[in-house]
């Protein structure tokens, strides 16, 4: 596998956008479709081809990464009208790269490869600037063969490649089970910088004693460095941890798990979501939780 066939994405938003211009910086050819004829726009003065719907972004190329934000999404991307696979033809690759449930990764693989087409379930992790710069993280779940064939596009696209497994639905899993981690992590900061300007401290200084503490997580000091500043604009939907963590709860349910944290993190992503800040950026969870607390 080689830079010289194109690669075809479908789904350009924050990731896919970042991705797409990774793969176009180090020389690959790109073929992009997204329902944002903006997006796709945006891209072609970069270099990419564009395309007006799932099928033609498959056409010719050697694999397609998806990058829609749920199941339906992905399922009508996948086998819809002019779905890509009209175009995909055995030998071919799909990234499925949504944060989706097990199961859904598990039904799509069986009918990509019920056509010989190969099927890659790599969830990803880092944000957008990381997505571009090709230092966001893959959770990848496939056969060893079909691993080292793609290799070349998994190298390009993530400096951090976890193998996971070998069966698709246990990136997904793993995906899950980090972004639930996110979920807790993420409403604990919240609540705790909430706590502190009810107690009058300083949330800048009281931040750099976190990031420097026992009380330090990425996702903490990443959205509420943002939020103290007064950053509102959209990285990552509140909708996405809100529906990650649904996810997240089912597979535990279905394994026979219920932890003490996790239901209750989910609840404070949904109320928030209910409350009308589902596209707003999850930094904005502080605000919500301080405003709520009075």
């Amino acid at each position: 596998m080689t830079s010289t066939l194109p690669v075809g994405i479908v789904g350009v938003g924050n990731m896919g956008g970042g991705m797409a211009r990774r793969l176009l910086a180090q020389g690959w050819a790109v073929r992009v479709h997204d329902i944002d004829r903006a997006k796709v726009d945006a891209l072609a003065v970069e270099g990419a081809t564009p395309c007006r719907s799932a099928a033609d972004a498959a056409a010719g190329v050697q694999a397609l990464i998806v990058c829609v934000v749920d199941a339906s999404q992905v399922e009508d991307v996948l086998f819809g009208a002019s779905g890509a696979t009209e175009t995909l033809k055995p030998g071919h690759g799909v990234l499925l790269c949504p944060t989706i449930g097990p199961g859904d990764v598990e039904r799509f693989a069986s009918h990509l490869q019920e056509r010989g087409i190969h099927v890659i379930d790599a969830p990803m992790s880092g944000g957008p600037a990381r997505a571009r710069d090709g230092t966001m993280s893959l959770m990848v779940a496939c056969d060893q063969a079909v691993f080292e064939r793609y290799w070349p596009l998994i190298d390009t696209l993530s400096e951090h490649v976890f193998r996971v497994g070998a069966q698709p639905g246990d990136g997904a899993r793993t995906k899950l089970v980090n972004n639930l981690l996110a979920t807790i992590n993420l409403a604990g900061a919240a609540e705790a910088l909430a706590l502190a300007e009810r107690l009058g401290l300083d949330l800048q200084r009281t931040l750099e004693v976190i990031e420097r503490s026992s009380g330090q997580s990425w996702i903490g000091s990443d959205r509420l460095r943002r939020a103290i500043a007064g950053d509102v604009e959209t990285r990552a939907h509140m909708t996405l941890l809100a529906k990650d963590s649904r996810l997240a709860l089912e597979a535990g349910r279905e394994a026979g798990f219920e932890g003490p944290l996790g239901a209750k993190a989910a609840a404070v992503f949904d109320a928030a979501v209910q409350a009308g800040l589902g596209d707003m950026d999850d930094a904005a969870l502080f605000r919500f939780i301080a405003d709520r607390a009075r």
